[in-house]
């Protein structure tokens, strides 16, 4: 893991798989996402060489339920007086009550998905507590003013946090920068027809710092970015939405009988 200083009160901790970011207010700290089961004591030595204690973190924040996200959650929840969030619909899944739907995979993501297989501990995260179900439009105590959007079709229960007042965006898994530095509509969706709104809902905002739970943040200029990944991904849709058609369309034609006249009467 890596500790990158983002702006003076953001701090980016870089993992492998499934990236957790740290927010810095007068009152203590919040903690969006936590990683991959044992992440927990990575996080734990940033936050001490940041200068803080454990009893520091106020909040821990989930975006959403996958294991590469509330892998630290149970742990960090045993720091202190913290308070975990998590909507709604996903805090089944982080208390251990439900399990993530399975997502609709294209052919590409099917290949994608093994590859990160091999990284990911079979062990699954341990169920955590939730202390405050959100929902879309509620306001949180950090970072002047922490708006959560509600960003379904990754997850249910998809969250993304963000704080106007310095333009911050943590969009979870509902957007993801690749390797070479595009930003994209995030895979593994369990609804692709949702997640390409939810991340054109997010394009809508005021951004210049975007925070993805995959790939490297954008610094500058992150909501031209995330304008031009909407636009991408809503063509694509569309696209996939006219070939499916077609072929439903050439499918039911050919499985229609022929007309009577056609038909040889004997």
């Amino acid at each position: 893991m890596d500790v990158v200083q983002l702006l003076p009160r953001l701090v980016f901790l870089r993992f492998p798989i499934g990236h957790v970011y740290l927010w810095r207010d007068a009152d203590g700290l919040t903690l969006i996402d936590s990683g991959l089961p044992g992440a927990a004591e990575e996080i734990a030595e940033a936050v001490r060489k940041l200068g803080y204690e454990l009893s520091d973190v106020r909040r821990l924040v989930l975006t959403h339920a996958h294991g590469d996200h509330v892998g630290g959650a149970a742990d960090i929840a045993s720091w202190g007086d913290v308070v975990v969030h998590a909507h709604r619909l996903d805090a089944p899944v982080v208390r251990g009550e439900a399990q993530n739907p399975p997502p609709v995979l294209l052919a590409w993501e099917e290949r994608l998905r093994e590859q990160v297989a091999e990284n990911i501990p079979d062990t699954p995260p341990a169920a955590a507590r939730v202390d405050r179900e959100v929902e879309d439009g509620d306001v949180l105590d950090f970072g002047d003013g922490a708006q959560v959007l509600s960003v379904p079709g990754h997850t249910p229960g998809s969250i993304a946090v963000y704080l106007p007042e310095s333009r911050v965006l943590f969009t979870g898994d509902t957007i993801a920068r690749a390797p070479d530095g595009r930003v994209m509509l995030g895979v593994f969706n369990v609804d692709r027809e949702l997640a390409v709104a939810s991340l054109c809902r997010q394009a809508d905002l005021d951004v210049a710092v975007a925070c993805f739970g995959h790939g490297e943040p954008l610094l500058h200029g992150g909501g031209a970015e995330l304008r031009a990944a909407a636009a991408t991904a809503a063509t694509a849709a569309t696209a996939a939405t006219a070939a499916t058609a077609a072929t439903d369309a050439a499918t039911s034609s050919a499985t229609q009988p022929p007309p009577k006249s056609s038909l040889i009467e004997g």
